[in-house]
Formats: C-alpha cells, sequence, structure tokens
C-alpha cells in the first residue's frame, strides 16, 4: 500500500491509501464528500541509519520522559603517559 495526497478546496489536506500505480487524479473527500485533486510529494526513498535512528528515538522519549539523575557522575582520570621507552613500561609506578 501507499500513501498518496490529495487536497480539498474546502477541508485542506489529506491522505489517502491505495495500491502502488493506482492513484487517480481525483478522489472524494472523506469530510465533505466534494472532489479533492491529487497533490505531489516527495517520496521518501531513503532508510536512516540504526545509529541515528536510535538516537532520534532517545531524544524524542526523552521529551516525556526524562532521565532523572540521583548523583553527579565521577570524574574521568586522564590516561597516563607512556613512557618512550618500552623496557621502562615494565617498571613499578608510584
Amino acid at each position: 500500500m501507499a500513501i498518496y495526497d490529495y487536497r480539498c478546496g474546502d477541508c485542506g489536506r489529506f491522505e489517502q491509501r491505495m495500491p502502488m500505480g493506482t492513484a487517480t487524479a481525483a478522489v472524494v473527500c472523506p469530510s465533505c464528500g466534494r472532489d479533492a485533486k491529487r497533490i505531489f510529494a516527495v517520496p521518501m526513498t531513503y532508510r536512516t541509519p540504526k545509529p541515528l535512528a536510535t538516537m532520534l528515538a532517545r531524544e524524542e522519549a526523552s521529551r516525556d520522559y526524562p532521565q532523572v539523575v540521583d548523583r553527579v557522575p565521577p570524574r574521568r582520570r586522564p590516561p597516563r603517559p607512556t613512557p618512550p621507552n618500552p623496557a621502562l613500561a615494565r617498571l613499578p609506578r608510584p
């Protein structure tokens, strides 16, 4: 099934589901019963990458149910610099 967009002069824009390729130039408006002309819209022909979709879903969920934090997260320690000589890496550190 495909979704086609139509515009009624009185009621405005609405969507109609029909089998792909069977859309007509005009259909009857479901609200007022007048003829509505088909408008052409850009089809959604792309996929959202999974990491982006996950992030968008998380962001949308946080609008209504934000995560509550009960303590400050621990500080990250900067990584220790590695000595230039590999033999010194085996020595005990203070």
